[in-house]
């Protein structure tokens, strides 16, 4: 992800996060602009402050947390949209 400086900043994630509707949308982004043919860590097609925001909204429909009356079925009924890098 790109940060306010030009440069790129990682990220560590669950590994949940990979079965996330939200973030499998950003994987199949990812995989058009980038491909997945790289050797290093994954690139994402978005900004820092759009990955905190995804990120933000995982952990707020994620069951583990104290917002655990959402269902997982939710998750399909969300959208999330990305600014271009």
């Amino acid at each position: 992800m790109e940060g306010d400086d030009g440069g790129f900043r990682r990220f560590t994630i669950p590994i949940s996060y990979l079965s996330h509707p939200l973030f499998m949308d950003l994987l199949e982004k990812a995989q058009e602009v980038y491909g997945f043919h790289s050797s290093g860590p994954l690139m994402l097609p978005c900004s820092v402050d759009d990955f905190l925001h995804l990120r933000w909204r995982i952990e707020r429909e994620s069951p583990n947390t104290h917002h655990s009356h959402h269902h997982h079925h939710h998750h399909h009924q969300s959208s999330f949209s990305l600014r271009a890098c």
